[in-house]
């Protein structure tokens, strides 16, 4: 198909399809770490009947240590998880991967919602809702490196409306939280209320996956995954030119200027050095080039996983007690966490306040969503179209493993605090 001929992104649904799955992806996440005082209040007392917001229990009555367990145990799954969709993402269907994983998300935080009303001794809560934080992870690891995987065959434009969404995810789940401890309702209905609503932003999710086949611009790039799509690489082409040395590709000035000159409404045929049909593209081959992008963003994750939540979530207002005090962890901790997380992985810029803490988390953020963006539109770049596929998830795997080493590394810098 010449370049001409790829289909427009009506109404850009495509565009807001994958936003919206973006934002499906990290809601379990952000709802269960947004969360925490919930958790807490429900874990403090010998009898776990009493649901609470604002209760603060990051002292020594925090027994369980919920804030490093929850981040500890959902990010193991991920990284589990994401490595072994690395390899054996050919053995079982897209569709049944992403569509499966979704599935039973939703089931899980059913779960989570229900345990609202249920009384339960501390114990049994914390193994339930580790339980459910495991398989959610997992499910998401499997969904998160589908949707990667997917995105590398598409245009980059979509990877970054994916990571807005993500973005996204933890603004929903901190506004989620307050509106639900402004609401005036008893506490356990506010609670029963959160919980609902990830569980709404996964059905529609659902609904966005099932609507893609429908799309014409999505069945263009989605259909022709198995061969090289013709339009992708003209669109690709000066970039991968400019690395053909390192993915094997003699590079020379003639070379590029023909490719240059070639008429976009004419069908391009495929240079000499480039199979017409390549085969699997081996994972450590892939892992070769990338690898550099790929550090990168396991040590990103790893400094913020350090701290946020386990560390960050325990700072109270200097003020005295009052509304603010209870509203402060939310909206300075998560909600402005997650404001400029999302601005980062939109290469905007931040404001800066004079209050340390807030200054501290502003620039913590933006500083990471930015170089998340940065390193998950680059690594696709470093490759060929056809092994796209496999950098998408290669990338989710060492995203999972910052996310496990900062996880780690939480039990250590709060036992010196």
């Amino acid at each position: 198909m010449a370049r001409g001929d790829i289909p427009q992104d009506s109404y850009h649904l495509v565009g807001v399809s994958f936003f919206i799955l973006g934002l499906g992806t990290l809601l379990p996440w952000n709802f269960f770490i947004t969360a925490i005082p919930y958790f807490q209040g429900r874990l403090a007392g010998p009898n776990s009947t009493v649901v609470t917001w604002s209760t603060n229990h990051t002292g020594p009555a925090d027994t369980f240590n919920f804030n490093n367990w929850v981040t500890l145990l959902s990010q193991l799954p991920l990284l589990l998880f994401t490595l072994l969709n690395s390899f054996l993402y050919q053995c079982i269907p897209e569709t049944v991967r992403i569509l499966g994983s979704l599935l039973v998300i939703l089931l899980l935080f059913a779960l989570t919602a229900a345990l609202v009303k249920v009384d339960m001794t501390p114990g049994p809560f914390f193994s339930i809702t580790m339980a459910s934080v495991w398989f959610i992870n997992s499910f998401c690891a499997v969904l998160q490196g589908s949707l990667f995987g997917q995105l590398g065959t598409m245009p980059s434009t979509y990877s970054s409306l994916f990571l807005s969404g993500q973005g996204l995810a933890g603004i929903f789940a901190a506004l989620a939280m307050l509106m639900s401890m402004a609401s005036g309702v008893d506490a356990q209905t506010s609670a029963l209320g959160y919980f609902i609503t990830p569980c709404v932003g996964i059905f529609v999710s659902i609904v966005c996956y099932l609507s893609l086949p429908y799309m014409e611009l999505a069945r263009y790039y989605l259909a022709r995954k198995p061969s090289l799509a013709q339009g992708q690489e003209l669109e690709t082409k000066a970039e991968l030119l400019q690395s053909d040395e390192k993915n094997g590709i003699p590079n020379s000035p003639q070379k590029a200027a023909l490719t240059l000159e070639l008429d976009p409404e004419k069908e391009p045929e495929l240079e000499p050095e480039e199979p017409q049909k390549p085969g699997k593209p081996s994972v450590f081959i892939v892992f070769r080039k990338i690898w550099l992008t790929a550090l990168c963003l396991v040590l990103v994750f790893t400094v913020t996983l350090s701290v946020f939540p386990a560390i960050t979530a325990m700072v109270t207002s200097s003020t005295s007690p009052g509304k603010w005090s209870q509203f402060f962890n939310p909206i300075c901790c998560f909600l402005l966490f997650n404001i400029m997380d999302c601005l980062g992985r939109s290469l905007t810029s931040y404001f800066l306040w004079d209050a340390y803490f807030i200054t501290f988390m502003m620039v913590f953020a933006v500083s990471n969503g930015y170089l998340v963006s940065l390193t998950m539109c680059l690594a696709p770049r470093q490759v060929l179209p056809h092994e796209r596929e496999v950098a998408g998830a290669l990338m989710t795997f060492f995203l999972a493993l910052g996310l496990s080493c900062g996880a780690s590394l939480s039990f250590l810098f709060k036992a010196l605090l």
